[in-house]
């Protein structure tokens, strides 16, 4: 009688092929420290004095850094058509009316800005920060980066994020309405990635 050829398989042998090494293991955990080690420090201040008082021998960069963060923060934050529709996801007088040769709009006031490489005069990097005071909104005292990505609470100022946290957002271009804030994030999958580079609000 003829023996099947699965019958001849020596499923032991493959069973020790396939088993894992522990070499390949321990190259898979220092690739994943290297990714983990990628993560660069990073400071949020509410102004530039804040940063000038923790780096005083840096405060032309603070100084700097907080001008462009201001100027990153009118392009890339989210804009609305009236103060009520503003107010309503920052809080009571979280919110400036903005008029350019374009139009007019109101948007939050920039919170914050996180800094990195501070010690680095042409390397340094920044994104402006919001937050919400509003009671209706999921994101009241929340650090929220120009990309839409909640960072976490608002009394934590380190963080160690990865390199791409920092790359330029998309411009906004277009009003949003009331909603725009919270239901706007929530619904836009990327602004729950890590990253927190795709997105915007509604621009």
């Amino acid at each position: 009688m003829t023996r099947k050829r699965s019958e001849q398989i020596n499923l032991n042998r493959m069973r020790k092929h396939f088993s894992p090494k522990p070499l390949a293991i321990g190259i898979a955990s220092v690739f994943l420290a290297a990714c983990a080690d990628n993560r660069q420090e990073a400071t949020i201040y509410t102004n530039a004095q804040d940063c000038v008082n923790d780096n005083p021998e840096q405060a032309q960069i603070c100084e700097s850094a907080y001008r462009e963060a201001l100027a990153e923060a009118e392009r890339t934050g989210p804009k609305y058509n009236s103060q009520q529709d503003c107010e309503s996801e920052f809080g009571p007088n979280q919110c400036q009316h903005v008029q350019r040769n374009s139009g007019s709009f109101f948007m939050p006031f920039m919170a914050g800005y996180m800094i990195s490489n501070l010690l680095s005069p042409n390397r340094y990097q920044y994104q402006p920060m919001f937050t919400s005071y509003s009671p209706y909104s999921s994101y009241r005292y929340r650090w929220i980066g120009a990309g839409g990505y909640d960072y976490g609470d608002l009394r934590k100022r380190n963080y160690k994020v990865r390199p791409d946290a920092f790359k330029p957002k998309p411009a906004v271009t277009r009003t949003i309405k009331r909603g725009g804030f919270g239901s706007t994030v929530r619904a836009k999958s990327s602004w729950g990635s890590k990253s927190g580079t795709k997105g915007g609000w509604g621009g």
